[in-house]
């Protein structure tokens, strides 16, 4: 496959699940804050550092503003319509290497989301909330057209690639996010205000029926930590998403990869045996900062080594395989 077709059908994924995650952020804000207006500064400052402090965005004490600025303002890139947009322009770059299904798909996306009103988004809670609703599904939909259109090759693998390492770093700059609100609450169970926080972390990574299953709806620290970091099982978990992720990288090396891949299944292995064996009360009570801070420095080493392995290589490299 060329290095071009890998970039852009990996930024093509990480972008769309990026959209998805900012906009389910959003909207678990917006509700809570319908339901606690008296922490909402928190949590909007909370939602800002779970983005990654987005550049040039700042809160100013008016959350329609804040949400102009993180779904609506192309200038912003982590925004919901600039990774949208992003996503659009890789997809046109690879046009002949994913289905028509596909493309149709993120197309209507685009339209939908470039033909908003924001001025009815901000005034209308039906029209938020639909507006919302309707990004989060259409991603959702697009990965499910991907999946059942898309040949499961090198291609597929990438875009598997860039959805689930997006996806880990999201759920661990997420959790450190909550740090210094919840995470001190360990071996009691939550109530009030604070139960709220826990709803709306779980919520924020569509894990709130899937724990209640699991748990029942009885919400402690240990056991949020465990599910949301070390279940092996549900799909927004960082063990699940770090699985995911060496399964594409193990397949895209079987498959005529580079000889020299050892080191990125290395540094994979690695992360996934972090997972693996760690132990959520332990890690309440050693350094859970230093411990999220640790995978997402993994996850940017698995970014760069998979550049340099199949996107950036020189030609003296590439000739040496």
């Amino acid at each position: 496959m060329l290095s071009r077709v890998a970039d852009s059908l990996y930024w093509m994924s990480r972008y769309l699940e990026r959209a998805e995650h900012a906009t389910r952020l959003l909207d678990v804000n917006i509700n809570l804050m319908l339901d606690d207006p008296e922490g909402a500064e928190r949590r909007w400052r909370r939602l800002l550092v779970s983005l990654g402090r987005p550049a040039g965005v700042q809160w100013t004490g008016d959350s329609m503003q804040l949400v102009r600025e993180l779904a609506f303002n192309a200038e912003v890139p982590s925004s919901i319509i600039a990774c949208i947009l992003q996503a659009r322009e890789n997809a046109r770059q690879v046009r002949e290497q994913i289905t028509s299904e596909q493309w149709h798909r993120l197309n209507r996306l685009y339209l939908q989301v470039i033909s908003a009103d924001f001025n009815l988004v901000s005034s209308d809670e039906n029209a938020r909330a639909e507006f919302f609703s309707s990004v989060m599904e259409a991603v959702h939909q697009f990965q499910g057209v991907t999946d059942s259109t898309m040949t499961h090759g090198e291609g597929w693998h990438f875009i598997q690639i860039g959805r689930f390492l997006e996806r880990s770093s999201a759920t661990a700059l997420l959790l450190e996010a909550y740090h210094h609100d919840l995470w001190h609450t360990t071996g009691q169970a939550a109530e009030g205000s604070e139960y709220l926080e826990w709803v709306g972390l779980l919520r924020s990574c569509t894990a709130f029926e899937a724990y209640c299953k699991a748990y029942t709806a009885d919400l402690n620290a240990e056991r949020i930590l465990g599910f949301l970091l070390l279940n092996a099982e549900f799909p927004h978990s960082l063990r699940f998403s770090v699985d995911s992720l060496q399964r594409a990288l193990g397949s895209i090396q079987g498959e005529g990869g580079r000889q020299r891949a050892e080191q990125l299944m290395r540094l994979a292995g690695r992360l996934q045996s972090s997972l693996s064996y760690a132990r959520a009360d332990e890690l309440l009570t050693q350094d859970l900062i230093g411990y999220l801070q640790g995978i997402l420095a993994q996850c940017r080493d698995i970014h760069e080594t998979l550049y340099q392995l199949y996107i950036n290589y020189s030609i003296q490299t590439a000739l040496a395989y």
